[in-house]
C-alpha cells in the first residue's frame, strides 16, 4: 500500500481574517443613549415606589425618638366657644361667656388673641384691660398660654328693642382666636425615652420571643406542607385539577371569612369541634383552644400553615414539573428508591425555590397582625410585634412608643435578611 503522501508536510490551517476590534458591547455612544432612556423611563416608577416605601420608614424612625400621644396628631391651637342668654326685656342685663381653653396638655400657645364681631344693639357694660372695641369689632389679648389652659371670659351686656325685634344673637358670627404654638410632631426635640421603657420591660422580651416562635414554626410548616402538597399532585390521577383548586381556597378565601369560622369551629361553648371531642370520649369538658396557654399559640401556628402553604404549594410545584424527567427515568432504571429520588435528584433542584419561599414567608409572617387579631387579640400568650404595635400606639394612646415597637421590627427583619443573603451566597459560592 502506497504512501505518498507520507513525506509530505501538513497543509497550513487558513487562519480566520483580523477584523478590527472596537468598542466593547455597551460602552458605545448608541448604547450609552438607550442606557439613559431606559432610565428616564423607570425614573417615575422608581420615584414613586421609593416615596411610598421610604418616606412612610423615615416618619416611623422620625416619631420613634419623640413622646407623641393619639392626641398630639391634632396640632396644638388655641379653642374658643361663644355663650350668649338673651334677655327678656330692653335694656335688662345680660352676659355674653367665651369659654377658652389649650387643646394640648403639654405645649404652651404663645400670643392668643380673640376677635369677634358683635351684632347692632349689644352694649358691653365693661370691656376689660385686656380687650379693646373699635365700632362692632371686639378684640382681646391673652398673651401666652400654658399647657392645658382654660377659662371662661364673661361679659355683662344690655340690649335695645332693636336687638330682640330682630333676632340677633352674637353667636351668629364665629369668634376667630389665634395663637403660635411648636408642633411636637416636626420640632427638632427627641428622646430615647420609647426606646429606654421597650427594653426594660420583661413583657417586650416575651414578646419578641412569641414572634420568633409562631414565625419560625409558621413559615416551615407552611413550606413543608407546601412542599408535601406539591409531591402529591405531581402525579396524574383523575381529580387532579379539582383537588388543586380545594389546596388554593385557604390561602385565596377572606382573611376575616376563614378567622370566624375558626373561631365558631373552636369555641368552647358552641363549636363543632369540641362537642365532636366530648362525644368520641376524647376529653371530659370542652377545650378553650383560643383563650389558654399555650394552645392558643399553637392555633394560631396551625392556621398560619393551613392559611398560607398555598403559596408554597403553587411554587413548588411549578418547580417540579419543570425538571427534566429523563433524570427520574434513569434513577427508577437503576433501582434508586422514592425517597432517594426525592432527596438527591429533586431537592437539589428545590433549594432555589424553597431558599425564596423561605425568606418572603418569614418576612410576611414576622409582620402577620390580622391572622392573630382576629383571632385571639392577642391574648393568652399570642402577642406579637405587630400586635404591640397596635395596642401601643391605639389601645394606650402611645404613638411613639408603638413607633418605636415598629422600628425594632424592621431591624430584626434587617438582620434576618443580612444573614440569610450572606448565608446563600456562601452556600452557592458567590
Amino acid at each position: 500500500m502506497s504512501n505518498a503522501g507520507a513525506d509530505h508536510p501538513p497543509r497550513a490551517r487558513p487562519q480566520p481574517p483580523i477584523v478590527a476590534a472596537g468598542p466593547p458591547r455597551g460602552t458605545g455612544a448608541l448604547a450609552k443613549r438607550e442606557a439613559r432612556l431606559a432610565w428616564g423611563l423607570l425614573f417615575p416608577t422608581v420615584a414613586i415606589v421609593s416615596l411610598v416605601v421610604i418616606l412612610p420608614l423615615l416618619a416611623i424612625f422620625w416619631i420613634s425618638f419623640k413622646p407623641v400621644g393619639l392626641a398630639d396628631l391634632r396640632p396644638t391651637q388655641p379653642v374658643v366657644s361663644e355663650n350668649f342668654r338673651a334677655p327678656d326685656t330692653a335694656g335688662e342685663e345680660s352676659r355674653l361667656d367665651y369659654r377658652l381653653r389649650n387643646s394640648s396638655q403639654d405645649m404652651p400657645i404663645t400670643g392668643v388673641r380673640l376677635t369677634d364681631t358683635l351684632p347692632d344693639g349689644l352694649t358691653i357694660a365693661e370691656i376689660p384691660e385686656n380687650c379693646t372695641l373699635e365700632g362692632r369689632a371686639f378684640a382681646c389679648d391673652f398673651g401666652d398660654w400654658e399647657p392645658g389652659f382654660r377659662d371662661r371670659m364673661r361679659l355683662a351686656v344690655t340690649v335695645d328693642q332693636a336687638f330682640l325685634d330682630a333676632g340677633l344673637d352674637p353667636e351668629d358670627s364665629e369668634p376667630v382666636i389665634s395663637g403660635k404654638a411648636a408642633n411636637l410632631l416636626t420640632n427638632f426635640q427627641f428622646t430615647t425615652e420609647n426606646f429606654a421603657r421597650l427594653f426594660s420591660s420583661d413583657e417586650f422580651y416575651q414578646v419578641l420571643w412569641v414572634t420568633i416562635v409562631y414565625t419560625v414554626f409558621g413559615t416551615v410548616g407552611a413550606l413543608l406542607f407546601g412542599l408535601f402538597a406539591a409531591l402529591l399532585l405531581n402525579h396524574e390521577f383523575p381529580g387532579k385539577g379539582v383537588l388543586r383548586g380545594l389546596f388554593l381556597f385557604p390561602y385565596v378565601a377572606p382573611v376575616i371569612a376563614v378567622a370566624f369560622t375558626w373561631v365558631t369551629l373552636f369555641d368552647p361553648f358552641s363549636g363543632s369541634a369540641n362537642a365532636l371531642l366530648v362525644q368520641m370520649g376524647v376529653v371530659d369538658s370542652p377545650i378553650n383552644f383560643f383563650g389558654q396557654r399555650p394552645l392558643a399559640l399553637i392555633m394560631v401556628i396551625v392556621f398560619e400553615i393551613w392559611r398560607y402553604f398555598p403559596l408554597s404549594f403553587l411554587f413548588i410545584l411549578a418547580r417540579m414539573q419543570s425538571i427534566d424527567t429523563d433524570m427520574y427515568e434513569a434513577a427508577n432504571m437503576d433501582g434508586a428508591s422514592p425517597f432517594q429520588i426525592f432527596w438527591y435528584l429533586s431537592m437539589p433542584m428545590l433549594l432555589g425555590i424553597l431558599s425564596v419561599l423561605f425568606l418572603l414567608r418569614f418576612i410576611w409572617t414576622f409582620n402577620k397582625f390580622d391572622d392573630i387579631f382576629l383571632l385571639t387579640g392577642g391574648n393568652a400568650g399570642t402577642r406579637t410585634l405587630t400586635v404591640n404595635v397596635y395596642e401601643q400606639a391605639f389601645a394606650v394612646s402611645n404613638i411613639g412608643a408603638g413607633a418605636a415597637v415598629a422600628v425594632v421590627v424592621f431591624a430584626c427583619l434587617v438582620i434576618f435578611s443580612v444573614f440569610f443573603f450572606r448565608f446563600m451566597s456562601r452556600e452557592e459560592g458567590l
